[in-house]
């Protein structure tokens, strides 16, 4: 009997080794396989296919959608202004000459500034300004402006929209803004009320609109009540006049 356990036994000893061989050789060679599988697989751009939003989130394709229609902006923290305008007679005061008044016509208003954008909401500038008044049934006779002043803009719409890593730019935004100005202003021709003049306030309601992700226009009403000797010729120190103007300047985003 203990022969024959023997006669089985040992075959089954001399089999195991090169069944353990044949595995491990089966092992490393999977291995290997499966390396220079996702060696390649590294190598294209095209990923494994995975269906649902879940694949969108998890896979990506070389371009990643940046050739598609949507509009990305980068917000910025500084713009320039420079532009222009024209005054409306009939919301200004008219200038004094004695016992005559004179309304302005043909009067315009020139402007550059400097803004910092504070938020999505609001900015701040400061800017120069200088105007050019004529005066109807005098040909003679011209007042010039030239101020600095500071404004605080409020929009009324956000200017970008964030939306997870995407932020879309606003086309048109109104605003209104709210400040003070300073400076000299020349009345042109004989006892004209020259001196330092202050705008307080300076309103201004307009709207933006953006031409691309940089450029825009505005277009705004400004109100200004000066605060000086007077508007006119003659006339009394300590006047205050009021003056309004139409303007539309392009600002540039940076």
């Amino acid at each position: 009997m203990k022969k024959i356990s023997y006669l089985v036994v040992l075959p089954m000893l001399l089999a195991t080794p090169a069944l353990a061989s044949y595995s491990d050789d089966q092992f490393r060679a999977e291995i290997l396989e499966g390396l220079d599988l996702v060696s390649a697989r590294a190598n294209v751009d095209v990923p494994d296919p995975a269906p649902g939003e879940l694949g969108l989130d998890v896979y990506q394709t070389a371009d990643a959608g940046y050739n598609s229609d949507i509009q990305l902006f980068i917000p910025t923290k500084m713009y320039m202004r420079a532009g222009g305008g024209l005054n409306l007679p009939f919301a200004t005061d008219k200038a004094k000459l004695g016992d005559k008044e004179y309304s302005s016509a043909g009067s315009w208003t020139t402007q550059i500034g400097l803004g910092w954008n504070l938020s999505s909401y609001v900015r701040t500038e400061i800017d120069f300004q200088e105007s050019t008044f004529n005066f109807s049934d005098i040909d003679d006779a011209q007042a010039n402006y030239q101020t600095i002043g500071g404004m605080l803009y409020f929009d009324f719409a956000r200017r970008y929209i964030q939306t997870g890593d995407i932020t879309y730019r606003r086309r048109f935004v109104p605003f209104m803004g709210l400040g003070a100005a300073a400076g000299m202003y020349k009345f042109d021709g004989a006892g004209g009320a020259d001196g330092f003049v202050i705008a307080a306030p300076r309103a201004t309601l307009g709207f933006n609109v953006m031409l691309n992700d940089l450029i825009g226009i505005d277009i705004m009403y400004q109100y200004q009540m000066m605060i000086g000797n007077g508007f006119g010729w003659n006339v009394r120190a300590g006047g205050v006049d009021n003056i309004s103007n139409i303007m539309a300047s392009f600002r540039v985003n940076f």
